[in-house]
């Protein structure tokens, strides 16, 4: 039966879908999210409220390097970790705040289940940038590469979850590989490119679109991530992706169907932006029972949707 959860990051993206399918199928959810400036706070109070509709979920706002932790998880059985700054731009020259949302945040969470007693597992929300600009597809058992503060930080965290595995505590470190859908953080590609396109508005694009992705749709993510708390392994790594590898080009070839002619205006590559992505999917499908089941040109066509539609 379901009982209680934490969610970290709960008005994210990602975060704020979780909390929504937990409370939905029956789990007391204990939200937290700290309503940082990493992009415009506004979008995530949105979600919040919404949340806050659902009569199982509740919201706890702070800082996680401030906040009760031990009050937090008291008695849950499963603690989320979503919570993080992302955006691997934005990280050079911002170390610092990197370091504290990313490293000592995650930090006091794993001391805070391992004190716990009743948490029985840590999900942490890792991420492809780990693997840098590797050898494809990207192997979990293979050589991680950081090419960004960001990604160098999430791999720190990483290790530190992964490290604190055993019988008082299982935890399991997800990868996710550029997730997309409704709702998606405004810094992030293909919104930019959705908003710009129905706007009538240039495409700036840094590099000449051959850069690949494996998007993953969000409810996909979210499915993985239950299952990941659920699953009988622990002290691993996992590789979350779409299953399809898209280039930019075939994102606005998929633009041009959705919303008719774009313009493009090239620009040079991201400092450490990765030219590809790509996961091996065998721990995945082996480990979680998991297969993305959203295609790159459904899910894509549902968040340009959404974009059409005015807020509530």
């Amino acid at each position: 039966m379901p009982d209680t959860c934490v969610v970290t990051g709960a008005a994210g993206f990602i975060g704020s879908h979780l909390s929504g399918s937990l409370a939905r199928s029956g789990w007391t959810v204990r939200g937290v999210d700290a309503f940082t400036d990493a992009y415009d706070p506004s979008e995530k109070r949105a979600r919040a409220e919404a949340l806050r509709g659902e009569p199982s979920f509740q919201l706890l706002e702070g800082d996680l390097t401030a906040l009760d932790l031990d009050s937090l998880v008291d008695g849950a059985e499963v603690v989320y970790h979503l919570a993080g700054r992302a955006g691997v731009r934005a990280s050079f020259g911002s170390e610092d705040k990197y370091e504290h949302d990313n490293i000592e945040a995650t930090e006091r969470v794993i001391g805070a289940c391992r004190r716990a007693g009743s948490v029985r597992r840590l999900v942490f929300a890792s991420s492809s940038s780990v693997y840098g600009n590797g050898p494809r597809p990207f192997r979990e058992e293979g050589r991680l590469e950081p090419i960004s503060p960001y990604a160098r930080t999430k791999m720190q965290a990483e290790r530190l979850c992964l490290a604190a595995s055993g019988p008082e505590l299982e935890t399991v470190a997800l990868r996710y590989f550029t997730v997309y859908g409704p709702g998606q953080r405004p810094d992030m590609g293909l919104r930019i490119f959705a908003e710009a396109a129905l706007a009538g508005e240039p495409l700036q694009v840094l590099g000449d679109g051959t850069q690949s992705r494996d998007f993953t749709y969000v409810e996909d993510v979210v499915a993985a991530t239950r299952r990941a708390a659920e699953a009988p392994v622990a002290g691993l790594a996992i590789n979350i992706g779409g299953g399809a590898i898209v280039s930019l080009l075939d994102v606005f070839e998929l633009l041009r169907r959705e919303v008719g002619p774009i313009r493009i205006e090239n620009h040079p590559m991201a400092r450490g932006d990765v030219y590809h992505t790509e996961a091996d999917h065998t721990r995945a499908r082996t480990q979680l029972g998991f297969r993305a089941q959203v295609s790159f040109p459904e899910g894509y066509h549902r968040q340009i949707d959404s974009l059409r539609r005015p807020p509530a």
